[in-house]
């Protein structure tokens, strides 16, 4: 006898189409791959587009509410509120996508009746001040939900949030199926190798502060090699004044790219470099994607989830945080012993193959789920708003 569907209600602030970013990825790789164990997903977001409505994408159902504005990267939208309600019945499990503070205040007014899981994908880091105002808030919706799932367990370790939840909190790891990238063409390898050449360095992200791309251009000058920078977001512009300022020729800023012009960017290069030093940066899907094509990465010491992806020595190099020298002298060893690269660039394959496929990581979630759903104490324990 074949199991129910499980229908999951995925809340973030943004979503594709609209943004591109590793929280978004990551709620696309958990659709994707809790589909064959009979999990049916929607996604609710507000957007600044909403025509239309509703996008049907491969992966679920995106179900977009109108973006008031932002506070504090804070999306905010009044239509969020009876666009959820609307959205409730439908729901066996609601999975929320931490931080994002409106979805406290949806949870507690909109009267959730349905088991409720929380992916906590990063500390709140720079708004620290707003944060001391949001802190009972935010306690007392951890505490609320009945599942919270972490994405490393260097995370864990190293969040004081997290170490309050105890035994409640779950390590589910970030997973891609590969499968559900598209494989470049020999004209798109071809077109990529004419613009950026080979063994260039690559970083791919949406271009905030916690990237902290600053130290990736000071650590380009005078280098004999190109540095590709692939994305845009709110520090795009400092990032290039930046780079005029320095004279960096060999940089070079392409701005959101598609995933076959990414994939065939991720072949072509000498390594995938991740230059954060912030918890913001809590993983790093970027980092999975050079691994599962083989790359090795470098990235420095954030007590986060990047060290968990990138083992020094064995996929990659970890650098000394905040160290532009440091940063560079990694650079200087994989451009100059190619075979050390691809060394290491087969080491980080083989550890996204034991430990961060889409269907290893879907596996877990679908047990979550279907957990769950079918605990009838903890649907029983739900009050009417």
């Amino acid at each position: 006898m074949e199991s129910p569907t499980v229908h999951v209600l995925h809340v973030y602030r943004t979503y594709f189409p609209e943004t591109q970013g590793g929280a978004e990825e990551t709620i696309r790789q958990i659709c994707l791959n809790t589909r064959r164990h009979g999990i049916a997903s929607r996604v609710l977001c507000p957007s600044p587009s909403i025509a239309p409505r509703v996008v049907r994408r491969e992966e679920a159902a995106v179900y977009r509410c109108r973006l008031d504005g932002e506070v504090a990267s804070c999306s905010l939208s009044r239509e969020a509120f009876p666009m959820f309600r609307r959205l409730l019945p439908w729901a066996d499990v609601v999975h929320y996508h931490f931080p994002w503070p409106l979805a406290d205040v949806l949870h507690f007014t909109s009267g959730v009746r349905v088991p409720t899981v929380l992916t906590y994908h990063s500390d709140i880091v720079r708004q620290r001040v707003l944060a001391r105002f949001y802190s009972p808030l935010m306690n007392r919706f951890l505490g609320s939900v009945d599942r919270v799932v972490c994405t490393s367990p260097n995370y864990l370790a190293t969040s004081e949030v997290l170490k309050r939840l105890g035994d409640r909190v779950d390590v589910v790891p970030i997973g891609l199926d590969r499968t559900s990238y598209p494989e470049p063409t020999e004209d798109t390898l071809a077109d990529v190798r004419s613009a950026y050449g080979d063994g260039f360095f690559l970083f791919v992200g949406v271009l905030r502060y916690y990237k902290c791309l600053h130290i990736l251009l000071e650590a380009a000058q005078g280098a004999p090699y190109p540095v590709v920078i692939v994305g845009s977001g709110p520090d795009e512009a400092k990032l290039k004044r930046q780079a005029a300022e320095l004279g960096l020729t060999n940089v070079t800023f392409t701005g959101h790219v598609d995933d076959a012009t990414k994939i065939a960017l991720m072949r072509l290069c000498r390594g995938v470099v991740f230059p954060s030093y912030l918890r913001a940066e809590a993983f790093g899907v970027a980092l999975l994607e050079g691994a599962m094509n083989g790359k090795p990465m470098i990235t420095t010491e954030a007590g986060s989830g990047t060290s968990h992806v990138n083992v020094d020595g064995e996929t990659g190099i970890v650098a000394e945080p905040a160290s532009a020298q440091a940063f560079r002298n990694a650079m200087d060893r994989l451009h100059s012993d190619p075979r050390l690269a691809r060394h290491l660039g087969a080491g980080a394959r083989e550890r996204f193959d034991r430990l961060f496929t889409g269907r290893l990581m879907g596996d877990r979630y679908a047990d979550i789920y279907r957990s769950l759903a079918a605990d009838p104490a903890i649907a029983g324990s739900r009050s009417p708003a």
